[in-house]
């Protein structure tokens, strides 16, 4: 079955706990992460400190931390021992690759590789080994309420036909209208931040992009 792992991103900053409690009473699977350092991506977002609070706040569900950071080697330690569950790093970053995996995995947590829609899956083949899941970026990452970027999805196929058996997620611009299309490209998890927070119905829109 699909994964949903709203991004807490889109949450309303001044109610974050008033949506994220929503969303997950609605049947969210994990609650997916987006830290933006304003050097790798033109944003800013969130701290370890966020990571801790949604643990106190929401301990059942899972914290899935995508690090959109030029230097995550700085940062792993505060990420873990604030509560993450999975960490996912970029490709596209400037460091020790394998490295970096390891000390997430060495940490009891799952481990993330992380793609632009430019960034060709020949570039993440020799990674995957070393990966529990792979993020596959269908906007450039950085900003919200982006349109998909429907190219980049015969990825997740190549991905698997190269030997990848782990999580294949899915971030930016899936809503209801192509979930369907992510999912039977490969997606096993679909990162919805704008599309799930604004749902009239959140839990019959949880369960009909679960379904495919």
């Amino acid at each position: 079955m699909i994964e949903i792992a709203p991004s807490v991103l889109a949450a309303d900053p001044l109610f974050v706990y008033r949506d994220v409690s929503r969303i997950v009473d609605a049947g969210a699977d994990l609650l997916h992460l987006d830290v933006m350092d304003g050097h790798f991506v033109p944003n800013l977002s969130f701290g370890p400190s966020f990571v801790s609070a949604l643990k106190s706040g929401f301990p059942e569900m899972r914290r899935d931390v995508h690090l959109m950071i030029s230097n995550p080697e700085r940062h792993l330690d505060a990420f873990i021992k604030a509560g993450s569950d999975e960490i996912t790093i970029h490709l596209e970053i400037e460091g020790d690759l394998p490295a970096l995996l390891r000390r997430i995995r060495a940490a009891g947590l799952r481990a993330g590789l992380s793609i632009k829609p430019g960034t060709p899956t020949s570039a993440i083949v020799p990674y995957l080994p070393q990966c529990d899941l792979v993020l596959l970026m269908t906007v450039e990452p950085g900003f919200g309420g982006q349109k998909l970027i429907q190219e980049a999805l015969p990825k997740l196929g190549e991905m698997r036909a190269a030997g990848f058996a782990g999580t294949l997620s899915v971030d930016g611009g899936v809503n209801g209208e192509n979930c369907a299309l992510v999912a039977r490209s490969g997606a096993t998890r679909l990162v919805m931040g704008t599309a799930a927070f604004t749902a009239a119905d959140p839990k019959a829109f949880l369960a009909r992009c679960r379904q495919f």
